[in-house]
């Protein structure tokens, strides 16, 4: 396979399409639901029913610690395992350039079926259309999932004074692997991405007093807190000294003029929980893989913005990102 590339006639819907289907998609992500190849996938869910979708357009596809297929799939199973759902069917869309490296579209490939099946989802419907030269640079998934409710962690009304904020690992790691990979800067580094599906990790904590959760992506755990105290009307005070962050992303991040906050996650994800219930949380979170460096980083008040104490012992206001500060990150 060295050497082939992606031709238009694969999105063309005729042999070539067939033979990809056959070659590429069903030898990865074979199920009895895939199988039947129907315009529809007919899938089982509850009556409770949680529904994601998410496009996915990093640069380079392929970085330490993944590529676009790993994080595709992890990325839809993460939006919702932190909402409280039992993720359990995922459709898997791609947009492919003329040219491409047929060889990489398998790793590729290979890498989100490798994801979903040990996160226990099911890849049941997709798509593949390839454009002319030109009109894409490389690869665009697009993923969907639709999961089973298991505890509402999507009501920002449950939020109350006191509650405390964990973040489930080290930050920043993300966006700092993608960048070393693009080698704009010259930078040499070992740092791979925290890309992972937390639902296990996550259901292991659903039997606590845990009261809200969101995987911080884009905009990293500072636009998660903002986007949490202007839809709540409560606020956070943050202790800098307490958020998990390794010394080489956190040297890194100020070289390049970055703030650790607001730089992407792929495999981190915020929880508000009772105060009664955060050490229980912390621990459990800490016993799994995904949340081992896990962390409470600062408590839920009644003043509607985000404080930081510093390290310094000063405070200041974490805003929103200001744009997007790392394009095509995810």
């Amino acid at each position: 396979m060295e050497g082939k590339i992606v031709t238009l006639s694969i999105g063309g819907g005729g042999k070539q399409t067939s033979g990809f289907i056959k070659d590429i998609i069903l030898k990865y992500f074979d199920n009895d639901i895939l199988n039947n190849l129907g315009d529809a996938s007919h899938v089982e869910t509850s009556t409770n029913t949680a529904f994601t979708t998410d496009s996915f357009v990093i640069r380079p596809e392929f970085f330490n610690g993944g590529n676009i297929g790993k994080l595709s799939v992890c990325g839809t199973v993460n939006d919702l395992s932190v909402s409280g759902a039992e993720p359990l069917y995922i459709s898997f869309a791609l947009v492919v350039a003329e040219g491409y490296s047929y060889e990489k579209l398998e790793k590729i490939v290979k890498s989100a079926a490798e994801e979903a099946k040990k996160a226990g989802v099911k890849i049941v419907c997709g798509d593949t259309k390839v454009v002319e030269r030109g009109g894409i640079d490389g690869v665009i998934i697009n993923t969907s999932g639709i999961g089973r409710v298991v505890k509402n962690l999507n009501d920002f009304g449950a939020i109350e004074a006191g509650d405390k904020v964990i973040v489930t690992s080290d930050i920043a790691r993300h966006g700092m692997a993608v960048m070393l990979e693009r080698g704009q800067f010259g930078f040499a580094g070992n740092i791979a991405s925290d890309c992972a599906c937390l639902n296990k990790m996550m259901q292991a904590v659903y039997p606590f007093n845990v009261k809200f959760g969101r995987d911080a992506t884009r905009g990293g755990i500072a636009a998660v807190l903002n986007e949490i105290a202007e839809k709540s009307g409560k606020g956070f005070l943050i202790k800098e000294e307490d958020i998990p962050l390794r010394p080489d992303v956190a040297e890194l991040c100020d070289t390049l003029g970055f703030d650790p906050l607001s730089v992407a996650n792929e495999g981190a994800a915020v929880i508000i929980c009772s105060s009664e219930d955060s050490q229980k949380v912390l621990d459990m979170l800490q016993s799994t893989t995904e949340g081992e460096r896990a962390a409470i980083i600062g408590t839920v008040t009644d003043e509607n913005k985000v404080i930081l104490d510093t390290y310094s012992g000063g405070r200041r206001h974490i805003d929103l990102p200001p744009g997007e500060l790392l394009p095509r990150i995810c």
